[in-house]
């Protein structure tokens, strides 16, 4: 595994290629951290270009390059990139990248990564979703056995893969795949933060002064929302749902007196994460868990899976963690905070403090340390004149 003390320190501007399945519109993490990659590369003066199925016409001042794409047949809000490699290869040749990006490699990052070996130029690829716990969630048949040998073979071709997490980490070395390394995710610390609890928004909520316990995130049978009925008759407290997913109107059944607020983004996302009391994770396939990151330095404690992601995310003291799929230890921790102000206050401290070193600047600084690594690696063996 690479030690990141031992990645370089320079200053010369990179030229890199990110390709994504999926990007704008669509708002998930792995859109997410991709933006704030393009942000932190464009605020650092180097050179990028985004590969994606959908998307503007530019973002962060870098041109998006749209390739063909499908929906999922079992999440049609989903849309994953269908490329071949000869145009792909045909994209590089005219950009000449340094190190291409894959973000959370599946069908286009595998021809991505493909046509880079073709050329000699090193890949980065973020391990950021669970494909073989997302297949065994919908229950496709022979889906996770698929996805697993998919998932070796795209980071057996790449030159470095990133994982999110530890447990994310050990995962991959049982496949035993090469150059790994772990990068965690970045918290926009100004965006979320205690300061926005918004008292409007939770007497819209709570008109008779109820506890807020909420969920954020994608609204997706993987998710595991069902849980959310472990929690629907305690006392005292108010259910909210932010976000929005081809299960919302199975959970709007099930959870009748929650609140349901939609997809929110900005400074009403930044409110509503502060304005909660509690937040609740409810998937176990997480790789990392962003929302609960923002929940924490939201200074909101969070209950989430003892699974993947959360172990490394939820600090000791910020929030509990349960045994995945049990709704009773659920709802058992839920209500330990519920029925303890003086634990609820010292756990929003805990969790305000436990995000404060992880900006996005940080860890981007890594990852292009990261991309400098496999370039000064790779020098000499380019091959951009591969013909296509």
């Amino acid at each position: 595994m690479t030690n990141l003390h031992e990645l370089p320190a320079t200053t010369s501007r990179l030229r890199v290629l990110v390709v994504a399945e999926s990007f704008l519109p669509q708002i998930n993490g792995v859109t997410n951290s991709v933006r704030r990659v393009l942000e932190h590369l464009a605020a650092q003066g180097h050179d990028a270009e985004l590969v994606a199925p959908t998307g503007p016409v530019e973002y962060a001042g870098f041109p998006v390059t749209r390739v063909r794409g499908a929906r999922l047949p079992f999440y049609k809000e989903f849309r994953i990139g269908l490329e071949s490699r000869r145009r792909l290869r045909h994209t590089m040749q005219r950009f000449r990248p340094d190190v291409v990006h894959i973000a959370s490699p599946a069908t286009l990052g595998y021809q991505a990564a493909k046509a880079a070996h073709d050329l000699g130029i090193p890949t980065v690829a973020i391990y950021q979703t669970d494909l073989v716990g997302f297949a065994a969630q919908y229950d496709v048949p022979g889906g996770a056995a698929a996805m697993a040998a998919l998932t070796r073979k795209i980071h057996v071709g790449v030159t470095r893969t990133l994982a999110p997490s530890t447990a994310s980490l050990r995962q991959l070395e049982e496949m035993r795949l090469p150059g790994l390394a772990l990068w965690p995710r970045g918290v926009d610390l100004d965006q979320f933060a205690p300061a926005h609890r918004s008292a409007q928004l939770r007497a819209e909520l709570a008109p008779d002064g109820e506890l807020l316990v909420g969920y954020i995130g994608r609204l997706a049978a993987e998710k595991e929302l069902d849980l959310l009925t472990h929690l629907d008759d305690i006392d005292g407290i108010r259910l909210v749902i932010v976000g929005g997913g081809p299960e919302e109107q199975n959970l709007r059944r099930l959870l009748p007196n929650a609140a349901f607020l939609g997809l929110l983004h900005g400074a009403d996302l930044g409110a509503a994460y502060a304005s909660l009391d509690v937040f609740v994770h409810t998937g176990r396939h997480e790789t990392y868990c962003q929302a609960a990151q923002e929940a924490l330095a939201s200074g909101v404690p969070v209950v989430a899976p003892r699974s993947g992601g959360p172990i490394d995310v939820v600090s000791p003291g910020a929030g509990f963690l349960y045994d995945p799929g049990n709704g009773v230890d659920l709802r058992a921790d839920v209500m330990r905070l519920v029925a303890d102000p003086l634990l609820r206050h010292r756990m929003s401290l805990a969790a305000r403090r436990s995000v404060e070193g992880r900006s996005w600047w940080a860890v981007n600084e890594t990852l292009v340390g990261h991309y400098r690594d496999v370039v000064g690696r790779n020098h000499g063996t380019r091959r951009l004149g591969v013909a296509s």
